[in-house]
């Protein structure tokens, strides 16, 4: 997808080819790149669990009092 030169998703996908390019010139394996993409998406979704989590107490809490 072409995006128009220089906004924030034309940035975003150069920075995403970059570290692609990284990981292709240094010739690293297929299963390194798909396990660090899964540790990143993990680590991720921890985050965001953690975060609906601390929402969720807080909205017991009020329910409370």
């Amino acid at each position: 997808m072409e995006y128009k030169p220089y906004s924030p998703e034309w940035h975003r996908k150069r920075y995403l080819k970059e570290s692609l390019d990284l990981y292709f010139d240094n010739y690293v394996d297929n299963e390194v790149i798909y396990e660090d993409i899964i540790d990143i998406l993990s680590a991720r979704m921890s985050s965001a669990v953690a975060e609906v989590n601390k929402v969720l107490d807080l909205k017991d809490k009020l329910k409370r009092n």
